[in-house]
């Protein structure tokens, strides 16, 4: 039976709105199977907005795809490419949440992600580092999700053959959120 209301200290019903400097998107794909690339993009705008019971909040939030760093310019340009990402056609990826529930103990936020032109569903893994007030007097909140999607049911399909077997690029990219926000001052 799914539960429909937890208890969460210190959270506060509202509209928080994320704080990029205290915020990241990091993923990391399989490398010629044998190790990982990790990278990271640029979150344009999230905002959650959380009614009295925390399974019913909501979260909408958009990345600038065209910010992907990998730490190496030549693979960055190719992954903005039509080879992948497809900046110039598809300049943002999107995720809008759908429930917020418990499973074993563990909470979830389900949602559509939407990239390169694709939507599908996703489950992020959601777990809350805490709240507290700033030396300015705002309230924050801090959490890490994680998912792991397969890039090629985004159309992401790219890819070359190795000699030694196998592929160079992996299918299956985790996908991890850092984020804080701050509840909006009413």
């Amino acid at each position: 039976m799914a539960e429909t209301m937890i208890d969460v200290p210190g959270y506060k019903a509202g509209t928080w709105v994320l704080d990029p400097s205290h915020s990241e998107v990091t993923f990391s794909v399989r490398h010629m199977m044998i190790s990982k690339v990790r990278g990271s993009f640029g979150v344009k705008s999230a905002t959650i907005v959380a009614p009295e019971n925390p399974l019913e909040a909501r979260v909408e939030a958009t990345v600038d795809a065209s910010s992907i760093d990998t730490n190496d310019e030549g693979r960055d340009t190719h992954l903005r490419s039509a080879d992948f990402f497809d900046v110039e056609t598809y300049p943002t990826i999107e995720f809008r949440s759908t429930a917020t529930r418990v499973e074993a103990g563990d909470l979830f936020v389900d949602g559509d992600l939407t990239m390169h032109g694709v939507t599908k569903p996703v489950s992020f893994e959601l777990e809350l580092g805490g709240f507290g007030v700033d030396p300015w007097g705002n309230y924050k909140a801090g959490a890490t999700a994680t998912t792991v999607v397969n890039r090629e049911d985004f159309g992401l399909t790219w890819n070359a053959a190795l000699e030694t077997g196998g592929v160079l690029v992996g299918k299956d990219i985790t996908i991890t959120l850092d984020l804080q926000g701050s509840l909006e001052q009413s």
